[in-house]
């Protein structure tokens, strides 16, 4: 479960002055749900996303992960996170088999079991034709299925993702999607934030709209219709925005 309490971050500006990326931001993640964090450009989702995962610490608030503090455990809570990036980088030089067996030397797997983790997910995620490969040589899609191999190589409990989809084909893109809703079902906490309102619409029962760092709006699509009087997620996040005279693009 993932659950957050007056999250805050705060950056220093070059004048001496402060910006305020995250304000007092607070939400929770069931076992089993997958979550969409919306939010225009610059709303705060990406700098939310890291301090959930442990990647930044906050200026405030707090940070649960199956009932463990991220500050005040780090490592611990960082085994439970499967993290996921539309750019997350890969080593160019090593290929997936060898970047798989590091990352599962990395969370503490056995050789045995990091040996039988790496075939399921191999298997699962269609990688025989590209393993043995540099990860430079790889193709976007390939590469994402190796992030996703790497994020679920130690089969964490939470997953957060940030712009998974980012870039890709049909085809990658509707591997993550089974991925995300398939790890759901097993009972994992899913923590989705992307541009792609179709997504969130079609994998996500709550989601909650962050804009200019704080969360405006939460709940399930028919509740937001209800207190929008618009029908289409688009349309519901631009009245929320205050911004439905502009074109929302993805």
């Amino acid at each position: 479960m993932i659950r957050i309490e007056g999250l805050t971050k705060v950056f220093p500006n070059p004048d001496g002055s402060e910006k305020t990326a995250v304000d007092r931001v607070s939400f929770q993640v069931e076992p089993g749900e997958i979550y969409g964090l919306l939010g225009p450009n610059g709303a705060g989702k990406t700098t939310t996303l890291r301090m959930i995962s442990g990647l930044l610490r906050p200026s405030a608030g707090r940070v649960f992960l199956n009932g463990d503090d991220v500050t005040d455990e780090p490592e611990t809570v960082k085994h439970r996170i499967g993290y996921l990036t539309s750019n997350t980088g890969l080593y160019a030089r090593l290929t997936p088999r060898e970047m798989l067996e590091y990352f599962a030397t990395l969370y503490g797997l056995s050789k045995p079991r990091a040996k039988s983790r790496i075939a399921e997910l191999v298997e699962w995620l269609g990688m025989d034709d590209f393993l043995a490969l540099r990860c430079g040589a790889l193709s976007t899609g390939q590469k994402q299925r190796t992030n996703i191999a790497r994020a679920l190589i130690a089969n964490p409990t939470i997953l957060i993702m940030d712009e998974p989809t980012l870039g890709l084909d049909v085809l990658s893109n509707r591997l993550i999607l089974e991925m995300i809703r398939t790890q759901a079902e097993a009972g994992k906490a899913v923590l989705l934030s992307t541009h792609a309102l179709d997504e969130i619409e079609t994998l996500c029962r709550r989601m909650g709209l962050i804009h200019n760092g704080r969360l405006i709006a939460e709940g399930d699509l028919d509740a937001l219709r209800e207190r929008t009087g618009r029908q289409r997620l688009s349309d519901v996040f631009l009245e929320l925005v205050g911004a439905d005279d502009q074109v929302f693009t993805d």
